[in-house]
C-alpha cells in the first residue's frame, strides 16, 4: 500500500496552500483509492518550538534517556515516524515574510534528528531517509519565480531544498501559486500543475 503524508502549514484553513493540498490529496485518493493518507496540520496546531532540554534529549543515546527525556521526545518520535512511514510527502508551504510559516519551521526542527534522520560520518553528514517523493506546494503574494527580479527574495525554496536534502529527501517537486495578490491566475495554474503531477505520479 502507498502511504501519503500531507503536511498543512497555513494558519488560515481557507488559504491558497490549504486548497492546493486538498486538491492534491483528493486527486491522489481518486487515482489510488487503496492508498493511505495521513494528515498533519502544523498551521492550526503547530508543534512547540525546540527548547534546550529537547535539544539535549536529541543528542542523548537512546539507552541513556530517562523518562522525562523520553516524554520530551514523544511528539518528535511521532512526527519522524510519520515521515519514515510515508512513500510520498506533500508539504503546503506558503511564503510568510519571504520564509516559512513558523509552524512548518518547528516541524522541520522536530524531523531533523541526529541519529534518526541524519548521521555524522567520516565523509560528512548523511541523510537517512531514502526512496521518498516530496512535493512542496507554495503560494506567494508576489511573483518570485526564476524569471522574476524578486526571485532572490525567495528563501522558502532554497531552504527546503537544503534541509530536506540534508535528511535524505532530495527528490522534490515545487509547485507555486505566484502573484496571488494580483488575482487568481497563479492559483488556477498551480491547481492544474498539481493535478498533472498527481496523474503522472499515479500512472
Amino acid at each position: 500500500m502507498t502511504n501519503l503524508l500531507a503536511i498543512t502549514s497555513s494558519p488560515n484553513p481557507q488559504g491558497v496552500t490549504s486548497g492546493l493540498i486538498e486538491s492534491f490529496v483528493e486527486t491522489f485518493k481518486y487515482a489510488l483509492p487503496e492508498a493511505n493518507a495521513v494528515r498533519r496540520d502544523v498551521g492550526l496546531t503547530p508543534p512547540p518550538h525546540l527548547d534546550g532540554a529537547t535539544i539535549g534529549a536529541y543528542y542523548t543515546a537512546p539507552d541513556a534517556l530517562d523518562d522525562s527525556a523520553k516524554e520530551l521526545l514523544a511528539l518528535s518520535d511521532t512526527i519522524v515516524g510519520e515521515v519514515e512511514a510515508a512513500d510520498i510527502i506533500v508539504i503546503a508551504a506558503p511564503m510568510h515574510n519571504f520564509g516559512l510559516p513558523s509552524g512548518l519551521k518547528a516541524w522541520v526542527d522536530h524531523v531533523a534528528r541526529v541519529g534518526r534522520t541524519f548521521a555524522y560520518t567520516e565523509e560528512g553528514p548523511r541523510g537517512l531517509l531514502k526512496d521518498k517523493k516530496v512535493f512542496v506546494l507554495g503560494a506567494r503574494g508576489g511573483n518570485y519565480s526564476e524569471t522574476s527580479p524578486a526571485h532572490a527574495m525567495d528563501f522558502v525554496t532554497p531552504y527546503l531544498k537544503t534541509v530536506l536534502g540534508f535528511i535524505g529527501l532530495d527528490d522534490i517537486t515545487f509547485i507555486n501559486a505566484e502573484g496571488v495578490a494580483s488575482g487568481g491566475e497563479g492559483v488556477a495554474l498551480a491547481h492544474e500543475e498539481v493535478k498533472l503531477a498527481v496523474t503522472a505520479l499515479a500512472a
